[in-house]
């Protein structure tokens, strides 16, 4: 039998993943892992380091990471491969990398370039054995800044001389783009619930409908739906491939929610989704006490 060297590190990698995750679905627990996000939050310089973010989560009893990109400081081959070598021997998997990209923008040159980065995040998560990254459609840009969004809960203005069809037809161009990569890669697109055009599950559903791909579906972050929630998770639920589960112990840094996770545990198993729980702790309480009593809560729903 003729396999490629490509095509024989991708299986390899699957394998590798493979044991962890399907041991959970079969003792009827969805596999649960934690963003290394949750340990850094952009601000504690002390978890910077994702090979200790992985040591945190195997000794806490996580089965698996979600990389967040930006923290990542070296993109290199090795330094790739060292990461999902430590992973391997702290048995844990890692299944997704959240990424950033904004293709809401007039000029086609930022739009491109955004699909460019985009190409290399699919690269990198094909390099870590990864199957999914977590992607955004991107905004407007007409607030200040996060904080200013987050004041505004979420919501901003159009850019002026521009409408909402230019901006969904933008998305989905470079999203049809991104495709094909996504598949020559074996990593799936997951569209989040992430502001801008994102804000709402009718414009998740709007993008992935349009692009209709078995590559590109959705990553659902149970955090950011500030009204009616539960109603929002469940039009998103069935076309979910990575569930992010925000935490707030400590209170939140921009807003705190208090999430029935028993009521979301249960809309997801009637869309029978299996997949990996990936915990975002977002509080301003220590992650070295808020990330295992996160666990302990979703443990106990999923």
């Amino acid at each position: 039998m003729n396999i490629s060297r490509r095509r024989f590190s991708s299986l390899a990698s699957l394998a590798a993943l493979a044991p962890m995750a399907s041991i959970a679905r079969e003792r009827g627990h969805n596999p649960i892992g934690v963003s290394t996000y949750s340990y850094w939050g952009f601000q504690r310089d002390e978890f910077r380091d994702i090979g200790k973010c992985i040591d945190l989560a195997a000794k806490t009893g996580f089965d698996g990471v979600e990389i967040l990109q930006v923290q990542m400081e070296d993109f290199s081959p090795a330094a790739l491969q060292k990461i999902k070598r430590h992973a391997f021997l702290a048995g844990i998997d890692l299944m997704g990398l959240s990424t950033h990209q904004d293709f809401v923008d007039p000029s086609e040159r930022v739009r491109r370039r955004n699909v460019e980065q985009t190409i290399c995040y699919l690269e990198q998560a094909y390099a870590l054995g990864i199957p999914t990254i977590r992607i955004n459609t991107g905004g407007w840009g007409t607030r200040k800044n996060f904080d200013d969004l987050m004041a505004h809960r979420g919501i901003e203005e159009v850019l002026p001389g521009h409408t909402e069809e230019e901006g969904f037809e933008w998305v989905i161009q470079s999203m049809e783009q991104l495709v094909p990569i996504a598949e020559k890669c074996g990593v799936v697109l997951g569209l989040e619930n992430h502001w801008g055009l994102g804000l709402t599950p009718e414009g998740v559903l709007r993008v992935v409908e349009a692009v209709n791909s078995p590559w590109l579906q959705v990553t659902l972050d149970t955090g950011n739906f500030l009204e009616d929630p539960y109603d929002r998770l469940a039009k998103l639920a069935p076309k979910t491939v990575l569930l992010q589960a925000k935490t707030y112990y400590g209170g939140g840094r921009w807003y705190t929610l208090d999430l029935d996770y028993a009521r979301i545990a249960t809309l997801m198993k009637k869309v029978n989704y299996r997949g990996y729980i990936s915990l975002e702790f977002e509080g301003k309480a220590d992650p070295l006490s808020a990330v295992p009593k996160s666990l302990e809560l979703l443990r106990k729903h999923f």
